[in-house]
C-alpha cells in the first residue's frame, strides 16, 4: 500500500478514523456532506475515503473503471484536508471485501485507532449478508447515515440482532440525519444517459472529469 498520507497518521497516537467506502460511481455531494458531518459530529481526526476496486455485490448500472472513480473521489475532496483517499481496495487483487479492508486498517493503526465505518442506512441493514460479520462488527464502530423521517425500527432489530450480549448497543451503532442524501449516484448516471442537467449534485471538477471522459453515456 502506498498511501502516503494514511501512513502519516500512525505516528500521531490515540485516533478517531471515519471510512468512507463505497463505489463513488460517481462521487457526489451527498457523500461529501456526510463525511463532513461525520467528522465534526463525532469528533473524528479524519475521514478516510475507499473507493471500492472490485465490488462483491452485483452493482446496477454502469460501474465506472476503479481509476476512474479513484481520480474523481481525489478532485472533489482535494479541498478539504480533513479527507484523505486511498487506493487500499483498488490496488488489492480480488474482490473488495470490507473485512479485508478493517483488518488491513487495523494493522496500519493497532490499538491506537478507533474505526468508525460511514454508510447509508440502508446499506447497513445487509451487514449481515457481508463476509465475517462477527470479526466486522468487533473490529469498528458504524455511523449510519439516514435522511430525515427516516423509519428506524430496522435498525434497532439489527442492533439487537449484533450485539444482543452488550448492555447499551446504541454504543457501536450511531444515526445521523443527513438532509443531503436525496442526492444519489443512481440518479446522477441516469440524468447523464438522458443528457439531463447534473449541476450542483456533484462538485464542479467532479462534473467536468466525467463529462470529458464520457463516462455512464
Amino acid at each position: 500500500m502506498n498511501d502516503e498520507k494514511l501512513l502519516k497518521l500512525v505516528k500521531r497516537g490515540n485516533l478517531k478514523i471515519g471510512i468512507m467506502g463505497g463505489a463513488f460511481n460517481p462521487i457526489h455531494y451527498g457523500h461529501m456532506v456526510t463525511a463532513q458531518e461525520a467528522l465534526k459530529q463525532f469528533a473524528l481526526d479524519k475521514v478516510i475515503f475507499i473507493p471500492t476496486g472490485k465490488p462483491p455485490h452485483k452493482t446496477s448500472g454502469i460501474l465506472a473503471n476503479a481509476e476512474d472513480r479513484y481520480l474523481m473521489t481525489v478532485i472533489a475532496t482535494a479541498s478539504n484536508q480533513d479527507f484523505i483517499v486511498s487506493r487500499i481496495e483498488i490496488d488489492r487483487k480480488g474482490k473488495s471485501y470490507t473485512i479485508n479492508t478493517l483488518r488491513q486498517l487495523k494493522e496500519i493503526f493497532g490499538d491506537n485507532a478507533t474505526l468508525y465505518f460511514i454508510t447509508g442506512a440502508d446499506a447497513i441493514l445487509e451487514i449481515l449478508t457481508w463476509k465475517n460479520t462477527g470479526e466486522i462488527i468487533n473490529l469498528c464502530k458504524f455511523i449510519a447515515a439516514t435522511r430525515p423521517g427516516y423509519d428506524i425500527t430496522k435498525i434497532e432489530d439489527l442492533r439487537k440482532k449484533l450485539f444482543k450480549n452488550l448492555k447499551d448497543s446504541r454504543d457501536n451503532i450511531f444515526l445521523m440525519e443527513i438532509p443531503a442524501l436525496a442526492i444519489s449516484s443512481t440518479d446522477i448516471r441516469r440524468r447523464i444517459k438522458q443528457n439531463s442537467t447534473i449541476d450542483y449534485l456533484l462538485p464542479e471538477g467532479v462534473c467536468n472529469y466525467l463529462l470529458k471522459h464520457e463516462l455512464y453515456k
